[in-house]
């Protein structure tokens, strides 16, 4: 009981410090004032054509090695079926909620209703739709809402085929965030590319933090 009372004495000390060496207490009103206050001179608005910020954000996605193309609303399943015959993939894992409408008969869709680490790896790949997409950063966003969902599904299949409406793209990083605010509660993922990393010798290792591959279909 002592050393459990000691404890406590030690840790309201070092926060009661740290209160003191920043003025007080916070509280929500006052970083909400403390963050409206902040001046920010970077540019937080478009400034090219829709058409623009499409081929901007195609160049960045193949830049970061991943495949992209455009299709109408009616092709998505027969522009699916094309890529999935290119990657010899079989057997996908789609969230629950996602159009089914987007599925072609030719390969085995499983539902990821709760499927262990295990069995998402022993599948060929995942197809999820997006949130939003960001052009002058080639990042797309994910959210855990329906057609998206989990993020170990997007994290553990090695490959990635991603489904993304062309009136859910902008140009930049403040529009993404300003559009992410009414689901900031929301598990959110951004995905730059195919996972890949380089290690203190430079030599580019892909898979480490996600799919080696990604697929993307611009929808619209």
């Amino acid at each position: 009981m002592a050393t459990e009372t000691m404890t406590g004495s030690a840790r309201e000390e070092v926060l009661r410090r740290i209160r003191a060496a920043k003025g007080g207490a916070a509280n929500a009103e006052a970083v909400r004032a403390g963050w409206s206050a902040l001046e920010r001179r970077y540019r937080r608005e478009t400034t090219r054509s829709p058409e623009t910020i499409l081929e901007l954000l195609v160049d960045r996605l193949r830049d970061y090695d991943a495949r992209v193309v455009r299709v109408g609303h009616a092709e998505v399943a027969a522009s699916t079926a094309g890529m999935l015959a290119e990657r010899k993939v079989r057997r996908m894992v789609v969230p629950e909620g996602f159009p089914a409408e987007w599925l072609p008969g030719e390969v085995e869709f499983v539902v990821d209703e709760g499927l262990a680490a295990g069995e998402l790896d022993a599948v060929d790949g995942v197809m999820t739709g997006a949130t939003l997409a960001i052009a002058e950063t080639g990042t797309v966003v994910l959210q855990n809402v329906a057609g998206q969902g989990r993020r170990a599904v997007t994290l553990v299949p090695d490959y990635h085929l991603c489904v993304v409406r062309v009136e859910d793209v902008v140009e930049t990083v403040p529009e993404a965030i300003a559009r992410l605010q009414a689901t900031a509660e929301l598990a959110t993922t951004f995905v730059s590319g195919p996972s890949a990393t380089a290690d203190i010798e430079m030599t580019r290792i892909k898979g480490v933090h996600g799919p080696r591959f990604l697929d993307v279909i611009l929808v619209g």
